[in-house]
């Protein structure tokens, strides 16, 4: 494939929090052992690798194995847990058994997505999953990392309902500042993808501003959302430096801070360095 010019290096190095290897992989033919030494060359030199389905799942453990910057996420995701079936409750309990695995820092991404998902029985199917993803986390100690696609009510809902876990990352944040702090007084750490150089997302660079610094993460979610200048083409982990400089940016506070600040978010957020 046709890499596009690799970013300015990063002055410290920070962490991609939410990314699909095997994804992008197969969406634009980037191999991950590419994709993690390009990271590496501008200064994303860890990756959190995630499963959204029992394949998924296995290969992001695999990947952990394999690589050591790499720790693994593993769920059953909203989209998946409404369409499964009766193959719902072995994917649930294939996690719940995972979650155990040492190179595991993280379930999920889990939660509820409105969006792709709108009928309300599979909605309620979804909750289901979301809550049983919660006492996967709290009962294994791992981090929970949600998917939250126009559910904001609903997952503040079923987080206060099930009782919270002790870390939790709200991947992709996609809420203004106001769901910013309702998550935020719940302990969560707020992820931000490429969509925050989106020119029409203000409300994300509210929210971004309405967090403390300590509470902040940066993410691709490759191989989707690449950040401005590369919107539209497949995401990778060796673009995250757009996103970081552009939240220094955003934040009007020097980028080595931001990133230095970055790397250690993503340790506490995940339970520690790797």
């Amino acid at each position: 494939m046709q890499l596009p010019d690799l970013p300015e290096p990063l002055p410290v190095p920070v962490v991609d929090s939410h990314c699909h290897l095997d994804s992008a992989q197969a969406k634009s033919g980037l191999e991950p052992e590419d994709a993690i030494r390009l990271a590496a060359e501008v200064g994303v030199t860890r990756i959190v690798q995630i499963g959204c389905d029992p394949e998924g799942c296995r290969w992001a453990i695999q990947a952990a194995e394999r690589w050591p910057s790499v720790i693994a996420g593993i769920a059953i995701h909203p989209n998946d847990a409404a369409r499964m079936g009766p193959d719902l409750a072995a994917g649930l309990k294939l996690v719940e058994t995972l979650a155990r695995h040492p190179r595991v820092r993280a379930v999920g991404e889990t939660g509820l997505d409105y969006y792709r998902t709108r009928d309300r029985a599979s909605q309620t199917v979804q909750r289901d999953a979301f809550a049983a993803h919660i006492a996967f986390a709290k009962s294994s100690g791992k981090s929970l990392v949600i998917h939250d696609r126009d559910a904001h009510d609903d997952i503040l809902d079923v987080l206060d309902s099930e009782g919270r876990p002790p870390r939790i990352v709200m991947h992709c944040f996609s809420g203004d500042d106001q769901f910013a702090r309702a998550c935020l007084d719940r302990g969560a750490y707020l992820s931000f993808a490429g969509t925050i150089t989106f020119k029409n997302n203000d409300h994300l660079r509210h929210a971004l501003k309405a967090a403390p610094l300590d509470r902040i993460l940066v993410e691709t979610d490759a191989p989707y959302l690449a950040p401005m200048p590369q919107r539209g083409k497949p995401n990778a982990s060796y673009l995250i430096p757009y996103t970081a400089r552009y939240i220094a940016t955003t934040l009007g506070i020097d980028l080595e801070l931001v990133c230095q600040a970055l790397n250690d978010n993503a340790d506490a957020a995940f339970g520690g360095s790797w």
